[in-house]
């Protein structure tokens, strides 16, 4: 880098034989030598099927590249990636047009970059990625701080990012770089739980509201199961009226590869990407190799009536094409009479469990009747409906205290009773205006409150109806609110995006992917409920261990839990985390402990790490932090 810093690339280069070639470039905090060292095959296979380089770059200060990780898409990142892209484009192996990719992270950053409009780069492809880093992010959704999340991905890079080089990448010095690694990298979650409001620090990296810096191809690939659904239609429209060739690709899938996900039906992505980038990298325009750029900007999946299993294989349903925004999708109300006061109770949505879903334990919703009967609840006749788009809830609401949560849920109810989610919202009712500048409630004051669930796409079988279930917490998703309360909610209307035709154009043809993936018998994910101490407790447990490149093995565990008293809303998360690395040169440990604690005013924050080298502690430091609860 132009500051003498040094990143580590591994690449992945077409046989010389077949000239210069695009490059596609993906760019990850995740350590590509270990803790990735999975995605290797894909890179190999763009390669070797389809004569595309690629580079794999691990970020500034994580895996084997020098500088220090101080956050996650810090402005230096995109300093970096821009010299990265022209040192590619100048290769004589690259033709000069490259290409960005990846799942989440790495389609966060290749829409980031998208936005600094680097000449070289020609199309990016952004999979289960956000357009918002504030509302569609781990972080914070409807102005509330996302709280099992704490648990997983907010927390483990505290220990990840504390891992040294790999020595036979780094070469000597390796421990000296470690060392001064650890020393000076600081856990990210301090920085995040700190900004609790949206603003400047938020908007740098979400490229919502100004898509117009965008002026590259982007092909957008969103899961119904993954949490980073929304950045689907909004952005499809965004970049269609500001001209940009654009494309949206949505399944079924969770936050997991979509040859592999559960739920299915998996398709495999490599041929559809590839598609992409012979148009506008190779400027390929024929019908069989790369005709997507005349074809409807969006391909779904539309699920259909399926009983609800934490481990589902498949949907029921069917691929679909259609234009966007859609002429043939119309908005239709369902009225909402008013209620009487509901006491909220702070641990509805462990049904519901996590909006993001993934790899077990974080799987998929429940059946939601026994949620819903500690919700408000309406119900409609809606067999044979079909929705495209993000529902709308318009109501009164009035609280009993000056911060409180509105959560919204929309189901499919089965003649049996079975229900099934369709999408879900929450806002915190002090943002109901502004993310940037939320206020409180005044105590029994009625106010307009507008709750935008998440993005569907969705059939209901004949005989089935339709229900909206509401209540003051989504838990454990979200963190609840402060103090007990009550909410009362006078009247209002859904909004739903309706399909009233049929798509014109055929259905696509897409090709499919393996098997579902594994179940990981170990894994740990309980509801308990403490009758006498009225708590309710979530916990999570997984791990693994496999060979990794340079003769390396790689051990990694994850264990959590979160609480909520059910009569003060007092909420607790613990977290440990470990990474064991062992290569012929070394063997190190890396154990991080979270305890974060709140209650109506605070969130008491203490993290902990140690740091081992062959059994014999290297380092351990504690954070500690007291975080006023900002209206949250």
């Amino acid at each position: 880098m132009a500051d003498g810093v040094r990143l580590a690339v591994t690449l992945y280069l077409p046989d010389d034989g077949a000239g210069p070639q695009p490059c596609i470039l993906e760019a990850l905090p995740y350590r590509k030598d270990d803790q990735t060292a999975s995605y290797r095959p894909e890179y190999s296979r763009l390669r070797d099927e389809f004569r595309y380089a690629v580079a794999r770059v691990d970020l500034r200060g994580t895996g084997s590249s020098g500088g220090l990780a101080t956050d996650e898409y810090p402005e230096q990142e995109q300093v970096d990636l821009l010299e990265v892209i022209a040192w590619l484009a100048a290769q004589p192996w690259c033709d000069g047009n490259v290409g960005m990719y990846g799942t989440s992270y790495s389609g966060f950053n290749a829409l980031q970059l998208a936005c600094e409009r680097p000449p070289a780069l020609k199309a990016v492809v952004a999979i289960y990625a956000t357009d918002d880093r504030y509302t569609d992010d781990v972080h914070y959704t409807g102005g509330l701080l996302r709280w099992l999340d704490l648990v997983d991905y907010c927390h483990y890079m505290t220990p990840m990012n504390a891992l040294p080089p790999v020595p036979a990448v780094w070469g000597a010095g390796w421990r000296e770089e470690w060392l001064r690694r650890i020393d000076a990298t600081e856990p990210w979650l301090l920085r995040w739980m700190a900004e609790q409001r949206d603003g400047p620090y938020w908007r740098r990296g979400s490229v919502r509201p100004d898509y117009a810096r965008i002026e590259c191809a982007v092909m957008v690939v969103a899961g119904w199961a993954d949490g980073y659904r929304n950045n689907s239609f909004r952005t499809m429209a965004a970049l269609a009226r500001a001209g940009v060739p654009h494309r949206l690709l949505a399944g079924p899938w969770s936050h997991a590869a979509t040859s592999s996900s559960r739920p299915g039906p998996r398709i495999d992505l490599v041929p559809e990407m590839v598609r992409w980038w012979d148009r506008w990298l190779r400027g390929v325009d024929n019908e069989v190799a790369s005709g997507v750029h005349r074809e409807p900007s969006v391909t779904y999946f539309l699920r259909r009536s399926t009983r609800p299993e934490p481990d589902l294989d498949t949907w029921d349903g069917e691929w679909r094409q259609e234009d966007w925004p859609s002429p043939r999708v119309a908005t239709r109300g369902y009225p909402l009479d008013a209620r009487p006061p509901y006491d909220v109770r702070p641990d509805v949505g462990v049904d519901a469990w996590i909006t993001c879903a993934g790899h077990l334990p974080y799987g998929q919703p429940l059946d939601q009747r026994a949620e819903d009967a500690a919700c408000l609840t309406w119900e409609w006749p809606a067999g044979g409906l079909e929705l495209l788009g993000h529902p709308v809830l318009s109501v009164e609401v009035a609280a009993s205290a000056p911060v409180a949560t509105l959560a919204a849920r929309l189901t499919d109810v089965f003649p049996d009773g079975t229900s099934v989610l369709i999408s879900r919202g929450v806002l915190n009712l002090s943002h109901r205006s502004s993310h940037t500048t939320p206020e409180p409630l005044v105590p029994g004051r009625s106010y307009p409150v507008v709750l935008e669930l998440d993005a569907t796409a969705y059939g209901l079988a004949e005989g089935h109806r339709l229900r909206l279930a509401v209540s003051g917490a989504l838990w454990p998703d979200v963190v609840s609110p402060p103090a007990p309360l009550t909410l009362t909610l006078g009247a209002g209307t859904l909004e739903l995006p309706v399909l009233t035709a049929g798509s014109p154009y055929p259905a696509p043809v897409l090709v499919p992917g393996g098997g579902a993936e594994e179940i990981d018998q170990r894994a740990v994910w309980r509801v308990e409920r403490d009758v006498l101490a009225r708590t309710t407790t979530c916990r999570v447990a997984h791990g693994s261990t496999g060979d990794v490149p340079y003769g390396g093995i790689s051990t990694e565990r994850y264990d959590g839990s979160v609480t909520v008293d059910r009569r003060t809303f007092a909420q607790q998360v613990r977290a440990d985390v470990s990474f064991d690395l062992t290569w012929p040169e070394a063997t190190v440990s890396v154990r991080s402990a979270l305890d974060v604690r709140a209650d109506a005013d605070v969130f008491e924050v203490r993290v902990t790490l140690d740091v081992e080298e062959e059994g014999h502690p290297v380092a351990h430091r504690e954070w500690q932090r007291r975080v006023t609860r900002d209206l949250g």
